[in-house]
């Protein structure tokens, strides 16, 4: 780890340290260099750095199968990233949710991270960070993304999350539309989200 801290952070230099106290801007420029190091384990969220969860089985079942399904729907012009940042000026963030459905390809975004407005959807798998990610939604949304979705393992269900609309609860035999630019491109069978019994 270079001597740096057990979560891939050392203290940068005239950081101020405090929770929600982080901005983007900071961040992004203690990654490029290399005060936060490559693969640690962490997150910006509404300007707090946050450690990321380490990822039960179900989970990482879970998220391939979750691949799987979305990019069989995708259109061209559209790639699905896994754990990729997305900026979100708006709210001083930087997360990296576990998957995200955006425009282009992964290399339009050389010398930039996709921001909200490349962004058609976020998806998170949830088991223990369930109530987590009940509450990101709204900071999703309100930075901009139109669509929000949780994968939620531990009730076999699909949550899809929109601006200004009611949260609609998926269950294991209904299925889930994928939206792009306003179309819906494919029609995602919940089932192929979870995990297998």
């Amino acid at each position: 780890m270079n001597g740096g801290r057990a979560d891939g952070l050392r203290k940068p230099a005239g950081s101020r340290g405090r929770p929600g106290d982080v901005r983007l801007s900071d961040y992004e420029a203690w990654i490029e260099e290399g005060t936060i190091e490559e693969g640690a384990p962490i997150q910006l969220i509404e300007g707090r750095i946050v450690r990321k969860r380490a990822e039960r089985r179900d989970h990482s079942r879970a998220s391939i199968k979750g691949r799987q399904a979305i990019e069989r729907g995708l259109p061209a012009g559209w790639h699905l990233g896994a754990e990729t940042p997305v900026q979100m000026p708006a709210s001083e963030g930087l997360p990296e949710p576990d998957r995200s459905v955006t425009r282009g390809r992964a290399d339009d975004y050389k010398v930039r991270d996709p921001g909200l407005g490349d962004v058609a959807l976020v998806v998170e798998m949830a088991d223990s960070s369930l109530a987590e990610d009940r509450r990101r939604a709204a900071v999703y949304l309100a930075g901009g993304d139109p669509a929000y979705g949780i994968i939620n393992v531990r009730d076999r269900r699909h949550e899809v999350f929109h601006r200004d609309a009611t949260p609609r609860v998926l269950a294991e035999g209904d299925a889930s539309e994928l939206v792009v630019d306003g179309a819906v491109v494919a029609r995602v069978a919940v089932a192929d989200l979870l995990p297998g019994d």
